[in-house]
């Protein structure tokens, strides 16, 4: 009900802004022709009143992931330009009361009988305004800076995981995660390569990749299959699939020999780049005598997306383990099913949000459209004992860059205390 009343609260203000700026705009432009002005008008209160219907669509319904990040980053973004508008707009108003209040002045003075002097009123400042427009420009022009610098602007972002029942023998030890590759929308080789290397070059003893290899079929990871092949790490890869590895989204839902041929290339894809792919399986990692387990299960998300993911078969015979690792795509399954049942989880891997491609995130804070959407979207998060850390993904889907949040690369080193 808070963020109801919240969301109606913003939108209302939202469509205050709307209405002052479409005034201040349209009194700049009074030369137009009344096409154009029709046009305009149209065009302004489609487009606005769309993305705040849209808003409520892309947080209430089940709509695509990819579809919810491009209404909501529309409507923040254009939401963002017209407040950077505002502040000259407001002056302009008040000079213009500054300049009437002082000419009626004038007109009691001179003891006029008028209440103001006859003649044209003042018109709205042409500069200001305009100054204001090419202003309220810059968040848009944003996106494409994204395009040009973000996407492939990989980010090591380095997290200590503090498991106190810990085996001494991993204490110190290093883990790398990776998350959403979606090599279907790669363009430039060199940077996914540079990413790689990037990975590399922190020497991680073990990795894991949560999913989400490709957008809709196997087949767009072929020409960036050597790259991820070249993942390696001493005590292995460990991967599991996300909503978009299954072909749901180009065979539909039900099943088909095409959908099925998919997802054996898939699956035989992971084993030759050399990934460990766990379906709803468990590995025993071991380091001088001692073990952790590791968990993968297939998706599970809430509302529309699949629940292939089947944790009472992942967690079988792993009570003895004293700390378990969970790789699940989706960070909706920490709350909707890891925390109220598995107890024993010790740390959940996710990826799935992206951050949206589009926020901010610093050392103090982050924030995202998604995060209206998805409780635990990015970095770390703590449940009395047990933790999730969502990595905001390694490549990009719709929106072919990334404004603010960054393509991710992120090493742990494992923590006794």
């Amino acid at each position: 009900m808070g963020r109801t009343i919240f969301l109606t609260i913003l939108c209302l203000v939202v469509i205050l802004l709307d209405i002052y700026c479409y005034y201040a705009i349209t009194a700049v432009f009074k030369k137009w022709k009344p096409t154009t002005k029709i046009i305009f008008k149209r065009a302004w209160w489609i487009i606005n009143i769309g993305l705040i219907v849209g808003v409520f669509f892309a947080i209430y319904l089940n709509l695509f992931l990819t579809a919810r990040a491009i209404i909501l980053v529309a409507f923040f973004l254009l939401t963002a330009s017209k407040i950077v508008m505002l502040p000259f707009l407001l002056i302009d108003d008040l000079r213009r009361l500054v300049i009437k209040i002082f000419k009626k002045n004038v007109n009691k003075t001179s003891e006029e009988t008028t209440a103001s002097l006859p003649g044209e009123p003042i018109s709205r400042s042409s500069f200001l305004v305009k100054a204001g427009l090419i202003a309220g420009a810059v968040p848009l022009s944003s996106l494409s800076w994204g395009i040009i610098s973000g996407a492939y602007d990989y980010q090591v972002r380095r997290v200590t995981l503090k498991l106190p029942n810990l085996p001494k023998a991993f204490d110190g030890i290093t883990l790398a995660q990776i998350s959403d590759i979606h090599s279907g929308s790669f363009y430039n080789k060199t940077a996914v390569q540079g990413g790689v290397d990037l990975l590399m070059a922190e020497k991680p003893d073990f990795v894991f990749f949560t999913g989400d290899l490709v957008n809709n079929l196997t087949s767009e990871v072929k020409d960036y299959q050597n790259i991820f092949s070249k993942v390696k790490a001493p005590l292995g890869v460990y991967s599991v699939l996300g909503n978009h590895d299954y072909g749901d989204y180009h065979f539909g839902k039900g099943t088909s020999p095409a959908k099925v041929k998919n997802l054996q290339d898939m699956i035989a894809t992971h084993k030759i780049m050399g990934y460990d792919l766990l379906m709803n399986q468990h590995r025993r990692l071991k380091v001088g005598g001692e073990e952790i387990g590791i968990v993968g299960i297939e998706n599970w998300g809430m509302g529309r997306f699949p629940k292939y993911g089947k944790m009472e078969l992942a967690m079988q015979n792993t009570d003895d383990l004293p700390v378990k690792l969970l790789l699940s795509h989706d960070p909706s399954h920490w709350r909707g099913e890891v925390l109220p049942k598995y107890k024993d989880v010790d740390v959940a891997f996710a990826g799935h949000t992206h951050g949206m491609q589009f926020g901010v995130r610093l050392k103090e804070m982050q924030w995202s459209p998604v995060q209206y959407i998805y409780k635990e979207w990015a970095g770390l998060y703590q449940e009395q004992q047990q933790q999730l850390y969502v990595n905001v993904g390694y490549g990009f889907l719709g929106y072919p860059g990334r404004v603010g949040i960054l393509p991710e690369i992120t090493i742990f080193t494992l923590s006794r205390v």
